[in-house]
């Protein structure tokens, strides 16, 4: 929506997703991230840690299924999402204000672990399998076979983009 804060943040889960349903059935999975800035110290010649940023995550339905079954605490994450501010009365009357994000994505970190990708059956997935992928079917628009990669024959013009795809927008 026009107007919301929208940020993407990197950062270690400090606490296992809590999967829970709404009583409609939706589910929301839930954990904290800690985002720790470092600075390069010129003077002592090494990285120093920042004060962490301690933010609380929701991710709804289909993808905080994914969240729960793929991350654990610990795990380094980036979320992209949508900044929200809450305010509360604590037990003793003390009231408090909370930042969390509302995530539109959650994805891990690649840059100090390796993932292995499995692809989710079901769920927002657009469309039948055959058309699931709209290159699986794409020829060159010369009817020539198409190069194989690194010495593969060369095409001579490039392949057609299919209907309705972003590489089909003017610049």
């Amino acid at each position: 929506m026009s107007g919301e804060t929208t940020l993407t943040v990197v950062g270690n889960i400090v606490s296992e997703p809590e999967l829970r349903f709404t009583p409609a059935g939706a589910a929301v999975a839930k954990f904290r991230i800690a985002s720790t800035p470092r600075k390069f110290d010129k003077q002592t010649n090494a990285w120093t840690d920042g004060d962490p940023l301690f933010l609380g995550v929701s991710v709804w339905r289909q993808q905080a299924e994914h969240v729960a079954e793929s991350v654990t605490k610990g795990a380094r994450v980036v979320v992209v999402g949508r900044l929200t501010q809450r305010s509360y009365e604590d037990r003793e009357g003390v009231k408090r204000t909370v930042y969390e994000i509302e995530a539109d994505e959650v994805a891990v970190s690649l840059a100090f672990a390796t993932a292995k990708i499995t692809k989710a059956s079901g769920g927002q997935q657009q469309g039948s399998a055959q058309s699931a992928d709209p290159w699986a079917g794409a020829q060159p628009a010369n009817g020539q076979a198409q190069g194989g990669g690194w010495g593969g024959a060369q095409q001579q013009q490039p392949a057609a983009a299919p209907a309705g795809h972003p590489e089909q927008a003017p610049f």
